[in-house]
């Protein structure tokens, strides 16, 4: 018995006529995802096979396919022919890791290839009646069974297997753009990436930092970060955008309680330069209201008085607590908690603006021609690709 991946998607099943589209970009995603791996990955009938993997790979291959956004969830089948014996006999080996200790299963069966001679419920009586005189320890649930055993009869093939693995769910990455995340070193951009991605869009990265301000480890830290996010959204470019000289500038030449705002301002103009040169159609930061106070409703008006392009904020509505228990569940959560500052964390004033006006911040800006600090700025940015 051949062991493939059974991969299933919920909500492309809803693109009317475009679903090809998605679910060829799908197959894409799969394949890079694999790409160290090189199974092969075929399209079939609202279902996508993974073939050609050893029983050691398949433990990776699950974890790597749970992360490619797209996909609603995963099991290891047993690949068999399509006829009775094989696909009891199947079953009969799927199920006997689990029927050593007494538990409960209920058997399911799909049947896209209607010229199979038995019904679907026709296979699930007989497959739990073989399930039975095979394995004493098992009893029938059919309301919350702890193993579902299943057999689904197809064109060419049958496939039995217990059990799922849920996956990421949301939208193949490319299938709706791209846009430019702000990342910093904290724990609220990565997961802002995180989900703007889960919903199709190929991200880019961009990074501020304040060296000597701030270390190299922190840099690294964001490096990190973005590797991790990277698992998920697949390739990511990285401009990584030395921001010392302007926050100085606004350090000593701008009113002291609107530096945080006015340094949101010209990352956001930097950012948006970086992203339209690069194919970006939106911005995307971690910011959510009342956090901080460069986070109020005021506050957010301003930054976003500097820009042009459309400013995603997934996490706007979310409170701390939700933001770091999806931190922990992707996996960037205890990177982001290492103790290196970032940029925004430098040159706090003791009291700053929380309900700044957008007339007013022009003209502190104004103040200070910062056109060629921010040429300069972009001049010595460092790209690195990250995958």
């Amino acid at each position: 018995m051949e062991k493939v991946i059974l991969v299933r998607y919920a909500e492309i099943h809803l693109k009317g006529l475009n679903r090809p589209f998605f679910e060829r970009l799908l197959v894409d995603r799969i394949k890079q995802a694999l790409n160290p791996i090189h199974p092969s990955v075929e399209r079939e009938q609202g279902r996508i096979f993974v073939y050609g993997i050893s029983g050691e790979q398949i433990p990776e291959c699950v974890d790597r396919l749970c992360r490619v956004f797209g996909i609603h969830s995963v099991s290891v089948a047993s690949c068999v022919e399509k006829s009775w014996d094989a696909i009891r006999d199947a079953a009969i080996e799927e199920t006997r890791p689990y029927a050593e200790v007494e538990t409960t299963f209920k058997c399911f069966a799909r049947r896209s290839d209607k010229r199979f001679p038995m019904t679907s419920e026709e296979i699930c009586k007989e497959l739990g009646h073989e399930l039975l005189e095979s394995y004493p320890n098992l009893k029938v649930d059919v309301h919350h069974p702890k193993l579902p055993v299943t057999a689904e009869i197809r064109q060419n093939n049958a496939f039995v297997y217990t059990g799922e693995v849920l996956g990421a769910g949301g939208m193949p990455v490319g299938s709706n753009g791209k846009a430019m995340l702000l990342i910093s070193g904290g724990i609220d951009s990565p997961v802002a990436g995180y989900m703007i991605a889960k919903r199709g869009v190929m991200l880019d990265a961009v990074h501020f930092y304040s060296y000597p301000y701030t270390s190299e480890r922190a840099r690294d830290k964001v490096v990190e970060l973005t590797k991790l996010v990277s698992r998920y959204a697949g390739r990511i470019n990285l401009y990584l955008v030395p921001f010392t000289d302007i926050q100085m500038t606004i350090y000593d030449k701008c009113p002291s309680t609107e530096t945080t705002v006015l340094m949101r301002r010209l990352m956001m103009k930097i950012a948006e330069r970086i992203a339209k040169d690069t194919g970006s159609q939106a911005l995307i930061t971690g910011e959510s209201i009342g956090q901080v106070a460069s986070q109020t409703i005021e506050s957010l008006c301003v930054t976003d008085d500097a820009v042009s392009m459309p400013v995603f904020r997934p996490l706007i509505g979310f409170d701390k607590e939700e933001i770091v228990e999806k931190a922990q569940k992707i996996g960037t959560f205890e990177t982001s908690i290492l103790p290196y500052e970032d940029c925004c964390t430098v040159f706090v004033p003791k009291h700053p603006v929380t309900k700044p006006k957008v007339d007013k911040l022009r003209e502190s800006e104004a103040l200070v021609d910062f056109e060629p600090l921010i040429e300069k700025a972009i001049a010595d940015t460092e790209k690195m690709y990250i995958s």
